[in-house]
């Protein structure tokens, strides 16, 4: 593979344990009349990503990149489709194509491992950044990304890179993650919808049983001995909810908060309900690398947010520098005529402000 092209891959995807890379937050909302939105966060901490979004026709021609190079899997889209990538067009993280399958990459370090890259196999290796895309081009269903992924070999353009893990999401609410330990595919029902880092999602199901105790509202009033013991405020039912930014406290943040917020009447009100849910994930710039190397030019770690109501085909997302929330209708778009094109997610590196007028 050439040096610019390694290069960039290990700047997209991070090294396995050193780089505070992707600390990814997923959630889950399902709203009073059936619909289903799944939204996570994209973080970065290193420097300013070139992000961007996707569109990409049926009957696109299509294929991955490998070590040695743009000789992997050929694959056509049978299914239209729009997605968020990272740094090239390739590289896409979240998407959902016109069938309603909503699908999204976390960075899983340390935990999993693909089959290593065998060039007499090159014609069915897959990257794992372009797993969105192949299963958001040929699926429609759950059971069909198990039955098309069992055709490739998953994995890594460069062996120094951290692997990842996967949420893939359909309209009627059934979600699965997957992920490739010892080289062997795991898939896993997500009932929960929540999904973080590493560790795997089983070990993280088991860790929520050391928060028990948490309840919304407040604890009750009762005596301590001679003490009388009241809340300082509200809230105090949370007291012992993680705080910090690790992948294992993420989770059970985002799992508490999203049980606990009021069912939404119907995808738009869940769609605004999980923006405000994830401001609680976002990541402040410097407090990802040691004392003083963040960039001042980096707003914040957490570099955009998606919400995707996969009911109604429409995948909303908001940015680093732009707070305003802006919407992609797959269903306006016509994916026989339209062109394979990307665009950046942000026209203007800038936070828009609009001027309250005072008569």
């Amino acid at each position: 593979m050439n040096t610019k092209l390694s290069a960039l891959l290990l700047a997209t995807l991070g090294l396995s344990t050193q780089m505070p890379a992707n600390a990814c937050t997923g959630i889950t909302l399902k709203s009073k009349d059936g619909m289903t939105v799944a939204a996570r966060t994209i973080e970065w901490a290193e420097s300013v990503m070139n992000n961007l979004y996707v569109v990409v026709p049926r009957n696109q021609e299509l294929q991955s990149l490998t070590p040695s190079g743009m000789d992997g899997v050929r694959f056509k889209s049978k299914y239209g489709f729009v997605g968020l990538a990272v740094e090239q067009k390739e590289f896409m993280v979240e998407g959902v194509n016109e069938k309603g399958l909503s699908a999204g990459l976390f960075y899983f370090p340390n935990y999993g491992k693909y089959q290593p890259f065998d060039p007499m196999e090159k014609d069915k290796s897959l990257a794992d950044f372009q797993v969105v895309s192949y299963v958001l081009a040929k699926c429609s269903s759950i059971n069909d990304v198990k039955r098309e992924l069992e055709k490739v070999r998953i994995i890594n353009i460069d062996p120094r890179s951290s692997t990842v893990h996967w949420r893939f999401t359909e309209p009627s609410g059934r979600q699965v993650v997957l992920e490739i330990v010892d080289e062997v595919m795991h898939f896993y029902e997500n009932p929960l919808g929540v999904l973080t880092n590493s560790p795997g999602i089983e070990w993280h199901w088991t860790n929520l049983n050391n928060y028990i105790n948490l309840q919304p509202g407040n604890a009750p009033e009762h005596s301590f001995g001679p003490l009388a013991m009241k809340s300082f405020g509200h809230g105090s039912g949370m007291l012992g909810l993680p705080g910090d930014f690790t992948p294992p406290s993420r989770f059970v943040r985002a799992a508490f908060f999203q049980l606990t917020a009021p069912q939404q009447p119907n995808a738009e009100g869940c769609v605004f309900q999980a923006f405000h849910l994830l401001n609680n994930f976002d990541i402040p710039a410097g407090t990802e690398l040691p004392m003083g190397k963040a960039s001042v030019d980096l707003p914040s770690a957490t570099q955009f947010t998606v919400a995707t109501d996969t009911g109604n085909r429409m995948i909303y997302y908001r940015t680093m520098y732009n707070s305003t929330i802006r919407c992609i209708d797959l269903k306006a778009i016509d994916f026989s005529q339209v062109k394979y094109q990307s665009y950046p997610l942000d026209e203007s590196k800038k936070q828009p402000v609009e001027m309250v007028v005072v008569h």
